[in-house]
């Protein structure tokens, strides 16, 4: 089963994250330079299957876009054009990295690695995907339900 990939987009680092090939658990896999970004995901997929990539949608917290939104369509744009193969996926990020910096606190992490903004980008791309892997299981069971009734 191909891996589904998640993209949380920064303006100078992108964090990513990527399933199991059973679609099962999200990973971190990188911090990447947003400047070499399209190229690391060119070489990643010569490597593996990929169903789909997810990206962060960026809003404020009431819903509007955020100035990082631009640039995501941008890319997206792009990657739409050159590789129309495999899809992406817009998904509202919105507390992700809020999220990121809770869990690091939880996991007990010393100060400077609290600090890592590169790690907290590549958490949120994790919370990012799993929320996604969430929402799209729940989708099938209410289809199926629907099914059946």
């Amino acid at each position: 089963m191909p891996r589904i990939l998640s993209i949380d987009y920064g303006k100078k680092r992108t964090g990513l994250a990527v399933t199991d090939p059973l679609q099962l658990i999200a990973g971190g896999l990188a911090t990447v330079s947003t400047s070499t970004l399209f190229n690391f995901l060119i070489e990643y997929l010569k490597k593996e299957d990929v169903e789909c990539i997810v990206i962060g949608e960026p809003r404020q917290p009431n819903g509007n876009p955020s100035e990082n939104l631009q640039r995501v369509l941008s890319f997206v744009s792009r990657w739409r054009k050159e590789k129309p193969e495999i899809p992406i996926v817009l998904y509202d990020e919105r507390f992700t990295s809020v999220m990121a910096h809770q869990a690091i606190l939880a996991g007990g992490a010393k100060k400077k690695t609290r600090q890592d903004k590169a790690l907290v980008d590549e958490i949120s791309a994790v919370i990012l995907l799993q929320s996604y892997m969430e929402t799209k299981k729940r989708k099938q069971q209410n289809l199926h339900e629907q099914r059946n009734d």
